[in-house]
């Protein structure tokens, strides 16, 4: 990776840091040629401090971490990617990241449907509902509704019809995520039991 440093101000090249595994943005750095250098051999996250005229490794302190996974050079080489994986909060204010979020995988859309059927389970303006009407008839009914979708899957899958076969496909999804939620669970915990098996 060719980086010209002479352009940047001080040598100093913008390197955004985000998890591997959730995608999430971190926090950003600069680092120069030497702290670069640094970063891959000791495949861990080492940057130039412009208030401390030094170079620093992430968690030098803290013991929290950036392993080095990957590091790639933007479209107009005037910026890098590092994937990396913390170990532990990345903000030195103890946050998750340098934005106050919490670095947990986000599955688009699913995560937003996720937040709406807790904010049905637990609100009592949606009590009119059909995710509440569910999660008061409790667990067996919402179980019951899992397994009416899954064979309805089923009988789908057997036949020609794409259109019906998502359909039947997203009801089943939908409902599974609601005994998810009616179990204390989220799709992510499922996720993780997952990636244990790799």
């Amino acid at each position: 990776m060719n980086i010209d440093y002479s352009k940047y101000t001080d040598g100093l090249v913008p390197a955004i840091i985000q998890d591997a595994t959730t995608q999430k943005v971190l926090m950003l750095g600069f680092m120069n040629e030497e702290a670069f250098q640094k970063t891959k051999t000791s495949k861990l996250m080492t940057f130039y401090s412009r208030s401390k005229k030094r170079l620093w490794t992430k968690g030098e302190e803290s013991g929290n971490y950036l392993n080095l996974v990957s590091v790639s050079l933007d479209c107009d080489n005037d910026s890098l990617l590092f994937q990396v994986n913390p170990l532990g909060p990345v903000c030195h204010k103890g946050t998750d990241t340098c934005w106050e979020e919490d670095n947990k995988a986000s599955f688009g859309f699913i995560s937003t449907l996720e937040t709406i059927i807790e904010d049905r389970k637990n609100t009592a303006e949606a009590s009119k509902s059909y995710v509440a009407s569910l999660f008061a008839d409790g667990i067996n009914k919402i179980a019951q509704k899992v397994g009416e979708e899954a064979v309805e899957v089923i009988i789908e899958a057997k036949d020609n019809n794409g259109d019906l076969f998502l359909n039947e496909s997203a009801d089943l999804l939908f409902h599974y995520l609601i005994l998810l939620k009616a179990k204390g669970f989220s799709l992510n915990d499922v996720v993780e039991v997952l990636k244990k098996r790799g």
